[in-house]
């Protein structure tokens, strides 16, 4: 399944009958069974419905890093990326993409 930003931006936990998804380098996890760390009021919460790729490279909870683009990123920060994204396809069922 293909998402917009703006779709994707639905699963961000706040209606409780739609599934909590995060995209990482712009796959779309379904993150709902970790809900405790990405629904509302969780301490990733800021991630919910976005493509946090930045954000958990550079391992950033700022509004301003939670987007998709890499840019500016060093060699160690796209290796932390990395890294997030093996932990996601361990734990949570990829659901999709953001369209580009």
């Amino acid at each position: 399944m293909e998402f917009t930003a703006q779709q994707l931006s639905q699963y961000n936990g706040s209606d409780a009958s739609n599934p909590i998804y995060v995209a990482i380098k712009g796959r779309v996890f379904d993150v709902t069974a970790g809900k405790s760390f990405y629904g509302p009021g969780g301490p990733y919460a800021m991630f919910a419905g976005k493509d946090a790729s930045k954000a958990l490279a550079k391992m950033s909870k700022n509004e301003e890093d939670v987007c998709a683009s890499l840019d500016g990123l060093s060699e160690k920060e796209i290796g932390v990326l990395n890294d997030w994204e093996k932990k996601f396809e361990a734990k949570y069922p990829v659901v999709g993409r953001v369209a580009s």
